[in-house]
């Protein structure tokens, strides 16, 4: 069904709900008229009726009359019905006698008298519904004068349900009906409050001072839990009406925020089938959790004017700008989505107040894309990065530091001495890359929460540079561990999160790890031990000596101090070495392999070499036999300079495909070359480097040879040929032997950056008089600094004074839109880039 349709059938039933609140003048009879006998043996238990007792009826109380037989229709919706009784002349009852004719009316259920009316207050239909639904919920709608009273109903409902507070001026009036219409509808739901003091208006926080006209709280005290506070509020922005106030309470019931894994074209909210906006903010599955509670945060400001959906940009795939931050959708039929980009959430805000803004923002995007254009084309200091582009993109994200100790020249030894391991990473807070690492660390942070003899801490090089130095860092950002202060690993891997964690935790074991039992080098070549290990699954190595093999030892010994951290090594020099070495065919010195899990131990004999030869030869069997190529990965195997037989695939590779490959890469003469595979689905980089070896996109799955490393030509495998070893083996001799035409040949210029390198040493060296450095000083004696802001423009990460060894507070949650670029933050901008950048 169509959202048009949609909405028309939600308005048209919601229409007939609301009929009966519309008198119609002209519809049969509904006013009964009855004897006193006949009406109260009509009184059925739990009815209600509502009856005027009159002898011969005046011309005064004609209109009355009218007014009772215009409410009969309204009243009988609810169950009411309305009785005029007339009465015999010589009837002197307490109903009929002189006293009350013409004067009053009266509500009874069943044969029990609830209300006596007196007329002049039935003066229309508002007053005579409003009055007699209000008497029949008495014990439903609370009344309140004081805002001790209302205080006191709002404390009791925390936590268990919400509150509707009405203020009428006046009740009998149209406003007061319709509150009691409402609260007919809806009070087994929520709890009503109704009021006539202007007082209490205003001591809830009503800002406007016209008391004049009726106001509506929507009051949220189910979600509140502390006594102390009030219930959050939502005033409906209409007049009270049957409708609007029907609209308002379906918008209230509505979710916060609606998760959306769909086109949003085809998403459909109750916003949308009232006539409201959806704003929809773009969010990633990394920064999920900060992107939902900014969500929360514009939803409760845009509550019953707009709804609020949180659009995952990882399960629809949009064909928008990757820089669009927000998107708007409007009820009306064939106006399309309008995506933007929003500097801050009071932004959002405007743009669904304000419908003329939405043109606004699009024109000063534009401007801004020109400009920005024109800056980045003329201005030589900044470099071609996109580490920078990424950190100027992500400025105004803050980060969780929370569990990252701030190190200082006070307190960086201190530190050291105080956990079994610190890790510890030099940056600086102006740097692009160092900022880029600190994101990682502090995911790895959050990875790493909880476990023991391990802290994460931090050094600003450009606060402390007497710290780095004396720990002779010379680059940034760089991460080193200690353990206890003395011996420390420097890090030199990639810096994705997954990276560093593994780092961490493999240098918690000691490499080699010495082990004392045939039992226990079984156990590690299953990867039972160490159990630090357990949730870590890498190659194990281990080292098999006997006494005779010392030499080859001390190597072996020397290469794990210089792998700690990077690979998994054990070694085993017992006596009984010679029965563990001949169960797997081999003799002392030699290498056992273990891959996935012990599944598959291999014998490699260690000849005498040195450590380096041994790191080497380590750091390449480590690797895997047939590996898929990642950017994590790819540098692995081009430091050893080889030429690459790559299998691109679109998805995974077949299992015919893997064994016959797999049997390949095991069976080439001292590993020649790299055979490996690359998934375009998981590694979308791929189609580049497809694109840049062939001028058309061929077919996959695609084998190719290139050699990097000499000459760069690129050979495609007969797209006719099954993926065989057979096959390919033949096809490689060809072009061994030169028979074989290359596809392409790769361009022989270096990939080097456009600009020269900043010299960041020299640039802290050489620092203006305004930015000095400090080496050592007392506490409380920090001049103030100004460090250089991030090429982005504004300071990506805010520092706390140097000297304070807790982590950052992180901002308020909800006002930065921290999934996308560039990030909602509404806070002051800062200023412009630095000219030294």
């Amino acid at each position: 069904m169509s959202a048009q349709k949609d909405r028309w059938v939600f308005s048209f039933s919601f229409l007939l709900f609301c009929a009966s609140s519309i008198p119609t003048r002209g519809s049969m009879r509904l006013l009964q008229e009855l004897s006193p006998q006949e009406y109260f043996s009509s009184l059925q238990a739990g009815r209600a009726s509502l009856a005027y007792f009159s002898h011969n009826v005046s011309p005064g109380a004609q209109p009355f009359l009218e007014q009772i037989e215009d409410s009969a229709e309204a009243l009988q919706d609810y169950g009411v019905s309305v009785v005029k009784v007339n009465c015999p002349k010589e009837d002197v009852s307490r109903y009929c006698g002189k006293e009350n004719a013409v004067r009053k009316a009266y509500l009874f259920r069943g044969n029990m008298l609830i209300r006596e009316f007196p007329t002049d207050a039935l003066f229309d239909v508002n007053s005579i519904v409003a009055n007699v639904l209000f008497a029949l919920l008495f014990n439903e709608v609370k009344y309140v004068e004081t805002l001790a009273d209302l205080q006191n109903i709002e404390n009791a409902l925390k936590g268990r349900s919400n509150m509707v507070f009405a203020y009428v001026p006046a009740t009998g009036t149209a406003e007061h009906r319709a509150v009691m219409e409402a609260a007919f509808a809806y009070g087994t739901v929520h709890q009503f409050v109704l009021t006539t003091e202007a007082t209490l208006l205003k001591d809830t926080g009503n800002d406007e001072s016209d008391v004049s006209s009726a106001r509506l709280l929507f009051c949220h005290c189910q979600q509140a839990t502390d006594l102390a506070e009030p219930c959050r509020r939502t005033a409906m922005g209409q007049t009270l009406t049957m409708l609007n106030i029907h609209r308002h309470l379906k918008l209230m019931g509505a979710p916060l925020v609606t998760e959306v894994a769909e086109d949003p074209e085809k998403v459909s909210t109750v916003h949308l089938q009232l006539g409201l906006p959806l704003v929809f903010i773009l969010s990633q599955k990394e920064t999920y959790e900060a992107d939902r509670r900014t969500a929360e945060f514009v939803a409760w400001q845009l509550l019953g004017k707009a709804g609020v959906a949180l659009l995952s940009r990882d399960l629809v795939d949009l064909n928008i700008l990757l820089r669009s931050n927000v998107a708007l959708k409007t009820p009306d039929e064939g106006v399309p989505i309008k995506y933007l980009v929003l500097e801050d959430t009071d932004e959002v805000i405007t743009l669904v107040e304000n419908k003329n803004k939405i043109e606004q923002i699009q024109e000063d995007e534009e401007e801004d894309e020109e400009d920005e254009d024109e800056k980045e084309n003329n201005n030589q200091d900044i470099q071609d990065d996109q580490v920078v582009e990424a950190v100027s993109r992500d400025k105004k994200r803050e980060l969780p530091l929370e569990q990252i100790l701030v190190l200082t020249e006070e307190t960086f030894h201190s530190a050291l001495l105080e956990t079994a391991r610190t890790v510890v990473l030099f940056y600086a807070s102006w740097e692009a890359v160092s900022l880029a690492v600190l994101r990682s660390y502090t995911e790895v942070a959050d990875h790493l929460k909880g476990t023991r003899g391990v802290l994460l801490s931090r050094v600003n090089c450009w606060d402390w540079p007497g710290v780095c130095t004396k720990e002779n860092v010379t680059q940034l950002p760089t991460i080193k561990i200690y353990e206890k202060g003395e011996r420390s690993v420097m890090y030199n891997g990639m810096w994705g999160t997954e990276e560093l964690t593994s780092f961490i935790m493999l240098s918690r074991v000691s490499c080699p790890l010495k082990l004392a039992t045939i039992d226990e080098a079984e156990g590690y070549l299953r990867g039972e031990f160490p159990s630090e290990l357990s949730s870590h699954h890498h190659t194990s190595l281990l080292g098999v000596f006997s006494t005779a093999t010392s030499e080859a030892r001390e190597a072996f010994e020397e290469a794990g101090n210089i792998l700690s951290g990077h690979v998994t090594m054990g070694m085993y020099f017992e006596d009984d070495a010679l029965a563990l070495s001949r169960k797997y065919a081999v003799s002392p010195p030699a290498l056992l392999l273990a891959r996935s899990g012990g599944r598959s131990v291999e014998g490699i004999a260690l000849s005498k070499q040195s450590a380096q030869d041994m790191v080497r030869m380590i750091r390449y069997e480590s690797l895997d036999i047939f590996p898929e190529i990642t950017v994590q990965n790819l540098p692995r195997y081009l430091q050893f300079r080889k030429p690459f037989l790559i299998l691109f695939s679109d998805g995974d590779i077949s299992q015919m495909e893997s064994k016959e490959m797999l049997k390949l890469a095991k069976g080439r003469p001292q590993q020649a070359f790299v055979a490996c595979w690359l998934n375009l689905k998981k590694t979308p980089v791929g189609r580049g480097v497809l694109k840049a070896y062939f001028a058309t996109m061929p077919s996959l799955p695609v084998l190719v040879w290139v050699n990097l490393h000499a000459g760069g030509q690129v050979f495609k495998f007969p797209s006719e040929q099954s993926i065989t070893e057979m096959n390919i083996l033949s096809w490689l001799e060809k072009l061994k032997a030169g028979l074989e035409i290359p596809s392409s040949t790769l361009s022989e210029e270096d990939w080097k950056p456009p600009l020269p390198a900043y010299d960041f040493l020299q640039m802290m060296e050489t620092a203006v008089p305004e930015l000095p450095l400090h080496t050592s000083h007392r506490r409380g004696d920090t001049p103030e600094r100004h460090p250089p802001e991030s090429p982005g423009g504004d300071t990506a990460v805010r520092e706390e004074p140097a000297q304070e060894t807790k982590a950052e507070k992180v901002g308020s949650p909800g006002r930065d839109l921290r999934g996308t670029a560039p990030r909602l933050a509404a806070r002051e901008k800062q200023g412009k880039r630095h000219s030294k950048l």
